[in-house]
């Protein structure tokens, strides 16, 4: 019998943007959270009866609410002031200064609601030479190093999508300090703000490869390594039918399997596979091996075995084949209070997430459309009632002057 998510009846108000603050609210609502999302006012359109409105770019919006806000507006603001007076979070996407200008930054919510944990994201560090600047998930990794780090010898450094930075080194982060804000105000009853740069964040996931830099695991020019490429028995394979597979087979028991598999036991690998100057050798016979048999065939050699060689699937087979591991399921299993179920069809809510999943199984991204369910939202998270607490303005959600609250 599996309980509540972990964070269910906790308030969430994420200020919209892109990627990483989004996937940070994206976390807090898979755990249970209610998050809020606040968007632009389009007078005229938005909140309007019978108006349609465009959604916004943003696909991370699994059982979110929207509103619409005018943050020119002074009763716009006064919203917001007032909807932080029982908000467990707040999550700030924009550059250093935005919310402060508006009158909205963490020390006038703050004073208005002790509790509130305030979870700041930027790009750039806010007291680095780069913090007024624009940037995308590649210059973040540009300036923390890492991006030196990725991609074959002799080639210019590669980014991997925008995954490290937005949303491992930002997004993925900024929850992590979120949560620890929330048990620091289990001891002190207080709230605080939380400050989460991409910059630090994907510097801190290299820890590892950063350091090993210094040791003969990682000294060598980028792509020469045993780690990133550079070695034959920790790289990827082309196939007969134009398909891939993956070897890891670092230990010696692993590189025997392996090279056994391969037809090529009889070479002496296993002996001389230290050294550098037969990798080249090395890897031109692994080529010509795995381009003998398709995929499926080198499935069926490897499958059960402790070659460290798998397939390289990729996501339209996993979203439709079965069998494979491709029902999308939460980062962490919680046995006795599972996060929220991410794929429909859920048989094992401990750990596979719990309820009844969400369409698309996480491979379709749903929109979400300015004020969508934002102010049933408002009634049933903040005990607020149109026309009584709130009304609408120009397109967007205001406080009502005579409110009681």
């Amino acid at each position: 019998m599996v309980g509540p998510p972990p964070l269910q009846g906790i308030k969430v108000l994420e200020f919209a943007g892109l990627a990483p603050g989004p996937f940070a609210g994206l976390l807090l609502s898979d755990a249970g959270a209610n998050v809020l999302r606040i968007d632009r006012a389009i007078p005229g359109r938005t909140h309007t009866p019978g108006v349609k409105v465009n959604p916004t770019e943003d696909l991370l919006t699994r059982r979110k609410s929207s509103i619409v806000v005018d943050l020119k507006s002074p009763r716009g603001i006064a919203l917001i002031k007032d909807l932080a007076k029982t908000t467990d979070v707040i999550i700030d996407p924009f550059r250093p200064g935005v919310l402060e200008r508006l009158g909205l930054g963490p020390d006038v919510l703050t004073a208005i609601n002790p509790r509130l944990i305030y979870g700041r994201m930027t790009g750039f560090r806010r007291d680095g030479k780069y913090a007024a600047m624009a940037g995308h998930d590649i210059n973040y990794l540009a300036v923390s190093g890492v991006l030196s780090l990725l991609g074959r010898s002799g080639e210019k450094p590669h980014p991997p999508w925008n995954i490290l930075a937005d949303f491992a080194g930002g997004g993925a982060t900024l929850f992590q300090g979120i949560l620890l804000a929330m048990i620091a105000r289990q001891k002190t009853q207080r709230g605080q703000v939380v400050e989460a740069n991409m910059v630090d964040g994907a510097s801190y996931l290299t820890t590892f490869p950063r350091q090993t830099l210094k040791t003969p695991l990682g000294s060598e020019p980028r792509g020469e390594n045993i780690l990133d490429g550079g070695c034959p028995y920790y790289d990827t394979y082309e196939t007969k039918d134009g398909k891939y597979m993956s070897v890891g087979a670092l230990e010696p028991q692993f590189y025997t399997i392996l090279v056994q598999g391969l037809g090529l036991g009889d070479q002496g690998w296993e002996k001389k596979r230290y050294d550098r100057t037969n990798w080249p050798e090395m890897r031109q016979q692994f080529e010509t091996a795995f381009k003998a048999k398709t995929r499926s065939e080198w499935e069926r050699v490897f499958d059960g075995t402790d070659a460290c060689c798998a397939p390289v699937l990729e996501y339209a087979e996993l979203e439709t084949v079965a069998g494979r591991e491709g029902d999308q399921r939460p980062p962490v299993t919680l046995r006795e209070n599972p996060m929220l179920a991410v794929s429909q069809n859920v048989t094992n809510p401990s750990a596979q997430g719990q309820g009844n999943g969400y369409s698309g199984n996480g491979y379709q991204g749903h929109p979400l459309y300015p004020g969508e369910g934002g102010e049933a939202a408002l009634t049933e998270w903040f005990g607020l009632t149109k026309g009584r607490e709130f009304d609408v303005e120009e397109g967007g959600l205001v406080l009502k002057q005579k409110s009681k609250l």
